[in-house]
């Protein structure tokens, strides 16, 4: 189980983690949350399900990339096909008003499960525990994780998995390293949690 995700009884997944991994998880979850911003209240600190389905999100999308990686286009952007640019901005102005709040809304409750369940562990004596999920809380991980990922791979500017490949050869002096040693095992994370979730 070290290091790698496995399947438990009732759906759900285990992995054993140690006090760094926990750490680390951790704080790039709460950069995460951070980076996404905190959602809409209402004046007595209570959300408001009513007014959230009607509020409309910016028509703009990010200038921050890592954010224009999480929050993305619907029309145009590489790989679409040739059409009016201007109509196509108009109609992803238009969906990104109607949806944005609401992805932002579900990175953010991904993001705030890895943390709850991350402080809610017991550290062992030999400083690991084992973090057991529900399958509910297996889908929010395994969430957040892909956007750790895309947020880590946006500012190593991964775009295909040639980027990825050049990753391993880099020397440890080079000053991502430690971001880019965090991009991999999380995607080994990611993985593993993808496979136990499809056992």
């Amino acid at each position: 189980m070290p290091g790698h995700f496995e399947p438990i009884p009732g759906g759900g997944a285990a992995v054993a983690l140690d006090e760094v991994e926990i750490s680390i998880i951790r704080s790039l979850a709460v950069q995460l949350l951070e980076l996404i911003g905190p959602g809409e209240e209402a004046a007595d600190g209570e959300s408001d399900p009513l007014a959230e389905l009607f509020a409309e999100g910016p028509s703009e999308p990010p200038a921050d990339p890592v954010l224009r990686r999480l929050l993305p286009d619907a029309y145009g952007g590489p790989g679409s096909e040739a059409g009016d640019e201007e109509e196509l901005r108009a109609y992803s102005a238009e969906f990104r008003r109607f949806t944005e709040n609401d992805l932002r809304a579900r990175k953010r409750d991904d993001a705030l499960a890895v943390i709850r369940s991350l402080d809610a562990l017991t550290v062992a004596g030999e400083g690991g525990a084992v973090l057991k999920l529900s399958g509910d809380e297996s889908r929010h991980w395994l969430g957040a994780l892909n956007d750790l990922r895309l947020a880590i791979g946006t500012r190593l500017d991964v775009t295909d998995e040639d980027d990825t490949e050049v990753l391993y050869r880099l020397p440890d002096s080079d000053p991502r390293k430690p971001m880019v040693m965090a991009y991999l095992w999380l995607g080994g994370l990611q993985e593993t949690l993808v496979e136990t979730l499809l056992a």
